[in-house]
């Protein structure tokens, strides 16, 4: 049997192939020309050319799968241009769905973000039936997903698309090569540039956890549920602490407030525009998504599917040795104060 993973360059995508080719699965990857293939480098996969974007691709790249991991997103905060997560997360989810309903696909497992579900006030966690709508997604990015979301769950409806989905929260660990904006997080305070944070929260969980849950999901998820894959609901001050006692540095003990932040974001995305420069490392929709604590609870998937994620101390430890073994991090930047 042959499975189809996209997105498997990247963070989630990469450690759900290594999950499935040490259960002995063929694994096929859908990748573009220009995808950087870091993360697949010395792994025993097919390979296949195309886009999301591109419906024909599609067909071609599903031929003969009989099951599909749709794990690829265009995850930024910020883009000059924000059709481009329209298209690839939205109508490139839609195309592929549809492709794998015209190819025999028996099982598909979405990976969706708990970017789509509601938030409640202060520190309960959501769940998978927490209410949301477009209208409280901040940012392209969340709506981009959302809508994503929707499209899965309409051709379940009308097409009895065959699809589990799956939210995971926000992955840490090996292989973050982007990295993500969590993983930047820790890059930061890993290496002492974190002088202060914001009062916040985050549910953090293993990569390879994320790609268990994946896996769980094929096996045992209801077709057209959704189960949250997560771990441990922080505090920011919280991970700050623990990433420095991690690395023998010093916490921030200086907390800054939302209000304060907010025009940094936008001079930072001004900047970034009128210079054409990299994603700001500081963004409007980040910081107003950190007005609330994104906790979250995935006892559905604990539950349903066996899922047990493991502490958060071990993913943030993968984490750092990741980034330090990979240059992320070097020892003159670490903190001295071991």
């Amino acid at each position: 049997m042959t499975t189809l993973v996209t997105g498997a360059s990247g963070f989630v995508g990469s450690a759900l192939v290594r999950k499935l080719l040490g259960r002995g699965e063929r694994v096929r990857v859908l990748v573009r020309t220009d995808s950087p293939r870091g993360n697949l480098e010395g792994l025993e996969v097919e390979e296949r050319l195309g886009d999301l974007r591109d419906p024909s691709s599609l067909a071609l790249a599903l031929a003969g799968c009989r099951v599909l991991f749709h794990a690829a997103a265009d995850y930024r905060l910020w883009t000059r241009d924000s059709r481009e997560l329209y298209e690839t997360n939205v109508s490139g989810t839609r195309h592929l769905m549809e492709a794998a309903l015209a190819g025999g696909v028996q099982r598909i497992v979405y990976t969706s973000s708990v970017a789509t579900l509601g938030l409640l006030d202060g520190s309960r966690p959501s769940d998978e039936e927490t209410p949301s709508s477009l209208a409280s997604m901040i940012g392209h990015y969340k709506r981009s997903k959302f809508l994503a979301e929707e499209e899965v769950r309409r051709l379940v409806r009308e097409a009895s698309l065959p699809a589990v989905i799956v939210n995971p929260t926000a992955p840490i660990g090996p292989r973050d090569i982007k990295p993500t904006p969590t993983g930047r997080m820790i890059v930061d305070a890993a290496s002492g540039n974190m002088p202060a944070y914001v009062d916040t929260g985050l549910n953090v969980v293993h990569v390879d956890d994320v790609a268990e849950g994946h896996l769980q999901a094929l096996e045992r998820g209801r077709l057209g549920d959704r189960y949250v894959l997560g771990g441990e609901n922080l505090t920011l001050r919280e991970i700050l602490v623990e990433v420095a006692n991690l690395t023998g540095g010093k916490a921030p003990s200086l907390r800054l407030p939302h209000g304060l932040i907010l025009p940094v974001a936008w001079a930072s995305q001004a900047w970034a525009r009128l210079t054409r420069g990299p994603e700001p490392r500081v963004t409007v929709d980040g910081v107003r998504m950190a007005r609330k604590r994104m906790f979250f609870s995935h006892a559905k998937a604990e539950r349903e599917l066996g899922y047990s994620p493991r502490p958060s101390v071990e993913a943030l430890r993968d984490a750092i040795a990741w980034f330090e073994s990979r240059g992320y991090l070097s020892s003159r930047d670490r903190p001295s104060n071991r």
